[in-house]
Protein backbone atom coordinates (compact mmCIF):
# COMPACT_ATOMS: atom_id res chain seq x y z
CA UNK A 1 0.00 0.00 0.00
CA UNK A 2 1.08 3.57 -0.61
CA UNK A 3 1.59 4.50 3.05
CA UNK A 4 3.95 1.56 3.62
CA UNK A 5 5.87 2.41 0.45
CA UNK A 6 6.16 6.06 1.47
CA UNK A 7 7.31 5.37 5.03
CA UNK A 8 9.70 2.62 3.92
CA UNK A 9 11.19 4.99 1.36
CA UNK A 10 11.81 7.63 4.01
CA UNK A 11 13.47 5.15 6.38
CA UNK A 12 15.31 3.20 3.68
CA UNK A 13 16.44 5.54 0.89
CA UNK A 14 18.88 4.79 -1.90
CA UNK A 15 22.62 4.49 -1.32
CA UNK A 16 24.65 4.77 1.87
CA UNK A 17 21.66 5.58 4.06
CA UNK A 18 19.78 2.56 2.79
CA UNK A 19 18.60 -0.30 4.98
CA UNK A 20 18.22 -3.93 4.01
CA UNK A 21 15.22 -5.89 5.28
CA UNK A 22 15.66 -9.67 5.18
CA UNK A 23 12.59 -11.85 5.61
CA UNK A 24 12.79 -15.37 7.02
CA UNK A 25 10.41 -18.22 6.18
CA UNK A 26 10.56 -21.96 6.75
CA UNK A 27 7.59 -23.70 5.17
CA UNK A 28 4.82 -22.82 2.73
CA UNK A 29 2.09 -25.46 2.98
CA UNK A 30 -0.13 -26.32 0.04
CA UNK A 31 -3.11 -26.09 2.43
CA UNK A 32 -3.40 -24.63 5.94
CA UNK A 33 -1.83 -26.85 8.60
CA UNK A 34 -4.25 -27.23 11.56
CA UNK A 35 -1.31 -27.74 13.94
CA UNK A 36 0.51 -24.62 12.72
CA UNK A 37 -2.09 -22.13 11.51
CA UNK A 38 0.41 -19.26 11.67
CA UNK A 39 2.66 -20.86 9.06
CA UNK A 40 1.81 -19.57 5.57
CA UNK A 41 -0.04 -21.73 3.08
CA UNK A 42 -0.01 -21.10 -0.67
CA UNK A 43 -2.90 -18.62 -0.63
CA UNK A 44 -1.46 -16.57 2.20
CA UNK A 45 2.09 -16.63 0.80
CA UNK A 46 0.72 -15.36 -2.51
CA UNK A 47 -0.83 -12.40 -0.66
CA UNK A 48 2.37 -11.73 1.28
CA UNK A 49 4.41 -11.57 -1.91
CA UNK A 50 1.87 -9.19 -3.41
CA UNK A 51 2.10 -6.92 -0.36
CA UNK A 52 5.90 -7.06 -0.34
CA UNK A 53 6.16 -6.35 -4.05
CA UNK A 54 3.91 -3.29 -3.83
CA UNK A 55 6.12 -1.57 -1.25
CA UNK A 56 9.67 -2.97 -1.41
CA UNK A 57 12.45 -3.62 -3.92
CA UNK A 58 13.05 -7.37 -3.73
CA UNK A 59 16.54 -8.50 -4.70
CA UNK A 60 18.73 -11.62 -4.34
CA UNK A 61 20.50 -11.69 -0.98
CA UNK A 62 24.01 -12.00 -2.45
CA UNK A 63 23.44 -8.91 -4.61
CA UNK A 64 21.90 -7.09 -1.65
CA UNK A 65 24.94 -7.80 0.54
CA UNK A 66 27.28 -6.56 -2.19
CA UNK A 67 25.20 -3.40 -2.55
CA UNK A 68 25.16 -2.93 1.23
CA UNK A 69 28.94 -3.06 1.31
CA UNK A 70 29.25 -0.71 -1.66
CA UNK A 71 26.59 1.66 -0.22
CA UNK A 72 24.54 1.30 -3.42
CA UNK A 73 21.34 -0.28 -2.07
CA UNK A 74 18.16 0.65 -3.95
CA UNK A 75 15.38 2.30 -1.93
CA UNK A 76 13.29 -0.05 0.24
CA UNK A 77 15.68 -2.97 -0.35
CA UNK A 78 14.43 -6.39 0.79
CA UNK A 79 15.57 -10.00 0.41
CA UNK A 80 13.56 -13.19 1.00
CA UNK A 81 15.07 -16.27 2.67
CA UNK A 82 13.98 -19.77 3.66
CA UNK A 83 15.61 -22.02 6.26
CA UNK A 84 16.08 -25.81 6.48
CA UNK A 85 15.26 -27.14 3.00
CA UNK A 86 11.65 -28.32 3.08
CA UNK A 87 10.24 -29.86 -0.09
CA UNK A 88 7.33 -27.43 -0.09
CA UNK A 89 9.87 -24.66 -0.73
CA UNK A 90 10.26 -26.15 -4.20
CA UNK A 91 6.74 -27.48 -4.67
CA UNK A 92 4.72 -24.53 -3.37
CA UNK A 93 6.91 -21.48 -2.75
CA UNK A 94 8.92 -21.54 -5.99
CA UNK A 95 5.94 -21.25 -8.39
CA UNK A 96 4.59 -18.32 -6.37
CA UNK A 97 7.96 -16.56 -6.32
CA UNK A 98 8.11 -17.01 -10.10
CA UNK A 99 4.56 -15.68 -10.46
CA UNK A 100 5.62 -12.46 -8.71
CA UNK A 101 9.00 -12.26 -10.48
CA UNK A 102 10.91 -12.56 -7.21
CA UNK A 103 13.97 -14.48 -6.07
CA UNK A 104 14.84 -16.01 -2.70
CA UNK A 105 17.74 -17.67 -0.91
CA UNK A 106 17.19 -21.18 0.44
CA UNK A 107 19.41 -22.19 3.37
CA UNK A 108 19.57 -25.98 3.37
CA UNK A 109 20.70 -28.38 6.11
CA UNK A 110 22.52 -30.75 3.77
CA UNK A 111 22.25 -33.87 5.91
CA UNK A 112 18.46 -34.11 5.61
CA UNK A 113 17.92 -33.89 1.86
CA UNK A 114 16.83 -37.04 -0.01
CA UNK A 115 14.50 -38.48 2.61
CA UNK A 116 15.85 -37.22 5.93
CA UNK A 117 13.93 -35.63 8.78
CA UNK A 118 14.95 -32.91 11.19
CA UNK A 119 14.63 -33.83 14.87
CA UNK A 120 11.79 -31.37 15.49
CA UNK A 121 9.81 -32.80 12.57
CA UNK A 122 10.11 -36.28 14.06
CA UNK A 123 8.47 -34.98 17.25
CA UNK A 124 5.82 -33.05 15.31
CA UNK A 125 4.93 -36.00 13.09
CA UNK A 126 4.82 -38.40 16.04
CA UNK A 127 2.26 -36.17 17.74
CA UNK A 128 0.40 -35.54 14.50
CA UNK A 129 0.28 -39.22 13.59
CA UNK A 130 -0.69 -40.82 16.88
CA UNK A 131 -4.09 -42.53 16.77
CA UNK A 132 -4.57 -42.49 20.52
CA UNK A 133 -6.36 -39.84 22.58
CA UNK A 134 -3.33 -39.71 24.86
CA UNK A 135 0.42 -39.79 24.36
CA UNK A 136 2.16 -41.18 27.42
CA UNK A 137 5.85 -40.25 27.47
CA UNK A 138 6.40 -40.40 31.23
CA UNK A 139 8.84 -43.29 30.92
CA UNK A 140 11.03 -41.04 28.73
CA UNK A 141 11.10 -38.21 31.25
CA UNK A 142 8.22 -36.14 29.89
CA UNK A 143 4.54 -36.46 30.77
CA UNK A 144 1.22 -37.79 29.53
CA UNK A 145 -0.41 -35.55 26.93
CA UNK A 146 -4.03 -35.33 25.86
CA UNK A 147 -4.04 -35.29 22.04
CA UNK A 148 -7.71 -35.53 21.10
CA UNK A 149 -7.86 -32.15 19.34
CA UNK A 150 -5.52 -30.14 17.13
CA UNK A 151 -5.13 -27.61 19.95
CA UNK A 152 -4.09 -30.34 22.40
CA UNK A 153 -1.64 -31.79 19.90
CA UNK A 154 -0.10 -28.37 19.35
CA UNK A 155 0.17 -27.88 23.12
CA UNK A 156 2.02 -31.20 23.40
CA UNK A 157 4.42 -30.16 20.63
CA UNK A 158 5.01 -26.77 22.25
CA UNK A 159 5.85 -28.50 25.53
CA UNK A 160 8.20 -31.10 24.03
CA UNK A 161 10.28 -29.07 21.57
CA UNK A 162 11.81 -26.53 24.00
CA UNK A 163 12.83 -29.33 26.37
CA UNK A 164 14.65 -31.20 23.62
CA UNK A 165 16.14 -28.37 21.55
CA UNK A 166 19.13 -27.55 23.74
CA UNK A 167 20.13 -31.08 24.69
CA UNK A 168 23.62 -32.09 23.52
CA UNK A 169 23.40 -33.30 19.92
CA UNK A 170 23.83 -37.00 20.66
CA UNK A 171 21.37 -36.91 23.56
CA UNK A 172 18.88 -34.95 21.47
CA UNK A 173 19.07 -37.52 18.67
CA UNK A 174 18.66 -40.48 21.05
CA UNK A 175 15.74 -38.82 22.86
CA UNK A 176 13.91 -38.19 19.61
CA UNK A 177 14.64 -41.73 18.44
CA UNK A 178 13.22 -43.09 21.72
CA UNK A 179 10.05 -41.04 21.27
CA UNK A 180 9.59 -42.32 17.73
CA UNK A 181 10.29 -45.94 18.74
CA UNK A 182 7.89 -45.74 21.69
CA UNK A 183 5.06 -44.34 19.61
CA UNK A 184 5.86 -46.35 16.44
CA UNK A 185 4.11 -44.04 13.93
CA UNK A 186 4.67 -44.16 10.19
CA UNK A 187 6.84 -41.08 9.65
CA UNK A 188 6.95 -39.21 6.32
CA UNK A 189 10.14 -39.41 4.30
CA UNK A 190 9.33 -36.62 1.84
CA UNK A 191 9.42 -33.55 4.08
CA UNK A 192 12.76 -32.28 2.78
CA UNK A 193 13.95 -31.51 -0.73
CA UNK A 194 15.75 -33.97 -2.97
CA UNK A 195 19.01 -33.24 -4.75
CA UNK A 196 17.06 -32.88 -8.01
CA UNK A 197 14.71 -30.31 -6.47
CA UNK A 198 17.67 -28.39 -5.09
CA UNK A 199 19.26 -28.24 -8.53
CA UNK A 200 15.92 -27.21 -10.05
CA UNK A 201 15.65 -24.34 -7.54
CA UNK A 202 19.06 -23.12 -8.58
CA UNK A 203 18.22 -23.51 -12.28
CA UNK A 204 15.14 -21.34 -11.67
CA UNK A 205 17.41 -18.50 -10.53
CA UNK A 206 17.14 -19.04 -6.78
CA UNK A 207 20.18 -18.98 -4.47
CA UNK A 208 21.26 -21.97 -2.36
CA UNK A 209 22.88 -21.28 1.02
CA UNK A 210 24.48 -23.38 3.74
CA UNK A 211 22.77 -24.25 7.01
CA UNK A 212 25.22 -26.87 8.40
CA UNK A 213 24.83 -30.61 7.87
CA UNK A 214 22.57 -31.62 10.75
CA UNK A 215 21.24 -28.31 12.13
CA UNK A 216 22.95 -28.44 15.55
CA UNK A 217 23.02 -25.63 18.06
CA UNK A 218 26.58 -24.53 17.28
CA UNK A 219 27.19 -23.16 20.76
CA UNK A 220 26.63 -26.68 22.16
CA UNK A 221 29.42 -28.19 20.04
CA UNK A 222 33.18 -28.05 20.52
CA UNK A 223 34.96 -25.83 18.01
CA UNK A 224 36.15 -28.67 15.79
CA UNK A 225 32.70 -30.21 15.43
CA UNK A 226 31.12 -26.79 14.85
CA UNK A 227 33.54 -26.01 12.03
CA UNK A 228 32.98 -29.45 10.48
CA UNK A 229 29.23 -28.81 10.47
CA UNK A 230 29.64 -25.38 8.86
CA UNK A 231 32.21 -26.34 6.23
CA UNK A 232 30.88 -29.86 5.64
CA UNK A 233 27.38 -28.65 4.83
CA UNK A 234 28.91 -26.19 2.36
CA UNK A 235 30.92 -28.93 0.64
CA UNK A 236 27.90 -31.24 0.41
CA UNK A 237 25.72 -28.58 -1.22
CA UNK A 238 28.45 -27.53 -3.63
CA UNK A 239 28.71 -31.11 -4.85
CA UNK A 240 24.99 -31.10 -5.59
CA UNK A 241 24.61 -27.72 -7.28
CA UNK A 242 28.04 -27.72 -8.92
CA UNK A 243 29.05 -24.22 -7.89
CA UNK A 244 30.24 -22.28 -4.83
CA UNK A 245 27.78 -21.80 -1.96
CA UNK A 246 28.58 -18.39 -0.50
CA UNK A 247 25.84 -17.59 2.05
CA UNK A 248 25.12 -19.18 5.43
CA UNK A 249 22.36 -19.20 8.06
CA UNK A 250 23.05 -20.08 11.70
CA UNK A 251 20.80 -22.92 12.94
CA UNK A 252 18.18 -21.48 15.31
CA UNK A 253 20.15 -18.26 14.89
CA UNK A 254 19.90 -16.39 18.20
CA UNK A 255 23.20 -14.51 18.69
CA UNK A 256 24.92 -15.16 21.99
CA UNK A 257 22.76 -18.20 22.69
CA UNK A 258 22.82 -20.38 19.57
CA UNK A 259 26.10 -19.14 18.11
CA UNK A 260 28.90 -16.76 19.08
CA UNK A 261 31.39 -14.43 17.41
CA UNK A 262 33.73 -17.43 17.24
CA UNK A 263 31.28 -19.17 14.93
CA UNK A 264 31.00 -16.05 12.75
CA UNK A 265 34.78 -16.25 12.28
CA UNK A 266 34.44 -19.93 11.36
CA UNK A 267 31.81 -19.09 8.74
CA UNK A 268 34.14 -16.57 7.11
CA UNK A 269 37.07 -19.01 7.28
CA UNK A 270 34.95 -21.69 5.60
CA UNK A 271 34.63 -19.43 2.55
CA UNK A 272 31.21 -17.85 2.98
CA UNK A 273 30.71 -14.21 1.99
CA UNK A 274 27.86 -13.45 4.41
CA UNK A 275 25.62 -15.00 7.05
CA UNK A 276 22.21 -14.39 8.59
CA UNK A 277 20.88 -14.72 12.13
CA UNK A 278 17.33 -14.71 13.49
CA UNK A 279 17.77 -11.47 15.40
CA UNK A 280 15.20 -8.84 14.41
CA UNK A 281 16.14 -5.57 12.74
CA UNK A 282 17.61 -4.41 9.44
CA UNK A 283 21.12 -4.19 8.06
CA UNK A 284 22.68 -0.84 7.24
CA UNK A 285 26.15 0.54 6.52
CA UNK A 286 28.47 -0.90 9.16
CA UNK A 287 26.37 -3.97 9.98
CA UNK A 288 28.48 -7.13 10.26
CA UNK A 289 27.67 -9.05 7.07
CA UNK A 290 28.36 -12.29 8.96
CA UNK A 291 25.59 -11.49 11.45
CA UNK A 292 22.80 -10.01 9.37
CA UNK A 293 19.41 -9.63 11.10
CA UNK A 294 16.17 -11.14 9.77
CA UNK A 295 12.49 -10.60 10.57
CA UNK A 296 9.06 -11.54 9.24
CA UNK A 297 5.75 -9.95 10.35
CA UNK A 298 3.06 -12.43 11.29
CA UNK A 299 0.11 -10.13 10.64
CA UNK A 300 -2.80 -11.16 8.39
CA UNK A 301 -3.81 -7.76 7.01
CA UNK A 302 -1.80 -5.71 4.53
CA UNK A 303 -1.90 -2.60 6.72
CA UNK A 304 -0.57 -4.28 9.87
CA UNK A 305 1.95 -6.39 7.93
CA UNK A 306 3.34 -3.26 6.27
CA UNK A 307 3.30 -1.26 9.49
CA UNK A 308 5.33 -3.91 11.31
CA UNK A 309 7.86 -4.05 8.46
CA UNK A 310 8.19 -0.27 8.63
CA UNK A 311 8.64 -0.43 12.39
CA UNK A 312 11.36 -3.06 11.93
CA UNK A 313 13.18 -0.61 9.64
CA UNK A 314 13.75 1.53 12.72
CA UNK A 315 15.67 -1.25 14.51
CA UNK A 316 19.47 -0.97 14.54
CA UNK A 317 20.23 -4.54 13.55
CA UNK A 318 23.80 -4.47 14.93
CA UNK A 319 24.55 -7.70 16.75
CA UNK A 320 27.12 -8.49 19.43
CA UNK A 321 27.20 -12.29 19.58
Amino acid sequence: MMLTRLLAGLLSPRGGRGRLSILIFHRVHAQPDPLFPDEPDAERFDKLLSWIGSSFTVMPLDRAIAALRAETLPPRALAITFDDGYADNYQVALPLLQKHGMSATFFVAAGFINGGRMWNDVVIEVVRGTRSDQLDLRMLGFRRYDVRTAAERRAAIDHLLPQIKYLPSAERASTVADIAAHCAPVLPDDLMMTSAQLRALRAAGMTIGGHTRTHPILSRLDDGDAYDEISGGKTDLERIVGEPVTLFAYPNGKPGRDYSATHAVMVERAGFAGAVSTSAGVARTGTDVFQLPRFTPWDRTEFRFGLRLVNNLRCDGRIAA
